[in-house]
C-alpha cells in the first residue's frame, strides 16, 4: 500500500443520526472566523497579507504549516511550470467552446476545469503509483533499479500504461516543461528518493520496449510533490487550479477576440460516422 492510500473513513452521518449530538459534524483545522478576527492554520490574516509571499501563503493554507525556504522555491517552480501549450489540451478547448457562449470567464474556466483530470495531465496517478513503488522498495529492501524492473513488468503484464510517461506531442524524449522542473529542483537539491524512482522507471521501461520514452510533466510533477510530501488529491487539485491561470488568459481572449458560438464544420474535421438517410418502415420519403 502506498502513502495517502484512500481508506474507510473515520467518521459517518449514521453515528450522527444515531447519537444526536452534530457538535463536530463541520468541523475545519483551516481557519477561524469571528467578528473582527481570522486566523488561517492559527496566524492573523493581518500577519499572512501585511509579511508572506503568494507562494508561502498558499503552502501554509495547504499543508498546515510555513514553508522552508527551500520548499517555497520548489513548491513556486511548480506552480509556474504549466502555463500553456495552445490548443492541445482539452481543458483550453473545453473553456474557449463555453466562453464562446457563455461569455463569462467564471463560467468558460469551470468548463475547463471539469475538462481537466487524469487524461490531461494530473499528477495524482503517477503520485500513487511512486509512493506505492517507494514502500514496496523499503518494505522488500529492493534497489531502485530492482523496483523499477518489477514494476514495469507488472504493468506490462496487466497491460496497463504507467501513469507519468508519454506525451502526443513530445515524443522526442524531451517534454520541456517536464526537463526544466528537474533542472531546476535538482540545482536546488530537491531531487529525491521518488525522481529517482521516476528515473530508474523510465529506464527500465525504456528497455523494455526499446524505444526512446518522454516523461512528462505530470510524471515529473508527482515525483516533486511526493519528494514534498504531498497528498495526491491535494497536488491533483493544485495543479488543476495551476493550469487555471491559462483557462482565464483563453477565457478572455476568446471573448474578446474569438468567434461567439464556437462550432466544428465538417472543414475542421467534423465527420458522420452513422448509417445513410433511410425511412421509419412502413414509411415513404
Amino acid at each position: 500500500m502506498g502513502k495517502y492510500d484512500l481508506a474507510m473513513p473515520a467518521r459517518h452521518v449514521g453515528q450522527y443520526m444515531q447519537s444526536g449530538d452534530w457538535s463536530d459534524y463541520w468541523r475545519t483545522a483551516i481557519s477561524l472566523a469571528s467578528e473582527g478576527r481570522i486566523l488561517v492554520r492559527g496566524y492573523r490574516i493581518e500577519e499572512i497579507i501585511e509579511d508572506l509571499t503568494s507562494v508561502e501563503a498558499h503552502w501554509l493554507l495547504l499543508k498546515g504549516e510555513l514553508p522552508t525556504r527551500q520548499q517555497a522555491e520548489i513548491f513556486d517552480v511548480c506552480l509556474r511550470s504549466g502555463m500553456d501549450q495552445q490548443f492541445i489540451s482539452s481543458a483550453a478547448s473545453a473553456t474557449r467552446f463555453a466562453a464562446s457562449a457563455s461569455r463569462s470567464p467564471v463560467s468558460a474556466v469551470a468548463a475547463g476545469m471539469l475538462a481537466t483530470g487524469v487524461v490531461t495531465g494530473s499528477p495524482r496517478p503517477a503520485m500513487e503509483m511512486l509512493y506505492a513503488v517507494a514502500a514496496r522498495a523499503r518494505e522488500e529492501s529492493l534497489t531502485p533499479a530492482a523496483v523499477a524492473a518489477l514494476t514495469v513488468s507488472e504493468y506490462r503484464a496487466r497491460r496497463e500504461t504507467l501513469p507519468g510517461y508519454g506525451h502526443p506531442t513530445h515524443r522526442g524524449g524531451v517534454e520541456p516543461r517536464a526537463e526544466s522542473v528537474r533542472k531546476v529542483v535538482r540545482a536546488k537539491g530537491g531531487w529525491g528518493e521518488h525522481g529517482q524512482l521516476l528515473e530508474a522507471i523510465h529506464g527500465s521501461l525504456e528497455a523494455a520496449l526499446g524505444r526512446t520514452v518522454t516523461i512528462n510533466l505530470a510524471g515529473m510533477l508527482a515525483a516533486v510533490y511526493c519528494d514534498l510530501d504531498f497528498d495526491p488529491l491535494m497536488a491533483e487539485g493544485v495543479s488543476a487550479i495551476e493550469y487555471g491561470w491559462a483557462l482565464v488568459a483563453h477565457a478572455v481572449e476568446e471573448i474578446r477576440d474569438g468567434v461567439p458560438l464556437r462550432i466544428i464544420p465538417d472543414a475542421l474535421g467534423a465527420t458522420y460516422t452513422g448509417p445513410p438517410e433511410r425511412h421509419l418502415p412502413g414509411r415513404h420519403p
